[in-house]
């Protein structure tokens, strides 16, 4: 089946969906975006993705008031159109389009864009239940990675460095040579007195929805968390370890260089916490 997106007001074939070529999001990476997940065509942590979104269009002064009632209407309708249950939503929104220049255009109008994919949840369960594996590098992105905008290009080529390396993902460190975050998800480790530990909101991660939404869980099931930098070699020698984000939710990580981590396989804390995610999203 054909897939349909939505851009600026009307939905069309995204085969055939069309942007001007001066699009500030194309030219400057000058845009922002946000993903949900949907399961059973409900949208999962719907209402902290609309509150982030707005939150990184202010942080860049992009003149879009989100209206998640709307958004809404057009996600569910964008759904219906690509019969898809269980997917993901993207979206992005633009500066808008306007004759290169790096200063903000006066009067232009942001450029919208809606697509859906689907997501194979039973595949996703199967991923969790091998785990990933990590390696390494230096952070070298921007230093604003807390507003989630469409300059990417750091994630992309050190994600492909660890797959070219026979990792599944990368965690980025500091110049201190405390973790950061991966690619595109937030880290975190159960050390051997079995607190939780992940690093503190700041503007050198994400604030990841499914972060928070994975703290709520940490606290019904009682686990003592603790927001705080961690060393790469705490990571290393870690009780277990795993990422959260959006598409993978609780994603344990079984290996780490050559380390393994939880015996190469997916740890007691982080099983609990993936189960209690799903059950409180789902």
């Amino acid at each position: 089946m054909a897939k349909i997106a939505y851009v600026n007001g009307g939905f069309s074939l995204q085969s055939e969906a069309v942007i001007n070529i001066e699009d500030r999001g194309l030219q400057f990476g000058d845009a922002v975006y946000e993903v949900w997940s949907f399961k059973n065509y409900k949208l999962l942590d719907e209402e902290g993705h609309f509150t982030r979104l707005q939150r990184s269009l202010d942080e860049l002064g992009i003149d879009y008031q989100v209206n998640p009632v709307s958004m809404k209407i057009v996600i569910k309708e964008l759904i219906r159109k690509n019969r898809v249950r269980d997917g993901m939503v993207y979206l992005q929104i633009s500066r808008g389009t306007s004759p290169r220049d790096h200063k903000f255009p006066d009067d232009v109008m942001p450029n919208v864009i809606f697509t859906v994919k689907s997501l194979n949840f039973a595949a996703l369960e199967n991923k969790a239940q091998k785990g990933i594996t990590i390696t390494f590098m230096p952070d070298n992105r921007w230093g604003r990675v807390d507003i989630k905008t469409t300059n990417l290009l750091a994630n992309v080529l050190a994600k492909q460095n660890a797959l070219d390396n026979g990792f599944d993902d990368v965690w980025f460190f500091d110049a201190d040579g405390f973790v950061t975050e991966g690619t595109s998800n937030n880290a975190w480790i159960i050390d051997k007195d079995n607190n939780l530990i992940t690093r503190e909101l700041s503007h050198e991660i994400l604030a990841g929805i499914t972060r928070k939404s994975v703290i709520a869980a940490a606290a019904q099931l009682g686990l003592n968390l603790i927001e705080r930098k961690f060393t790469v070699e705490e990571a290393l020698n870690a009780k277990e370890a795993f990422i959260t984000s959006a598409t993978q939710f609780v994603m344990p990580v079984i290996k780490m260089e050559q380390n393994t981590i939880s015996g190469g396989k997916m740890g007691l804390v982080a099983s609990k916490l993936r189960t209690q995610y799903l059950q409180n999203n789902m």
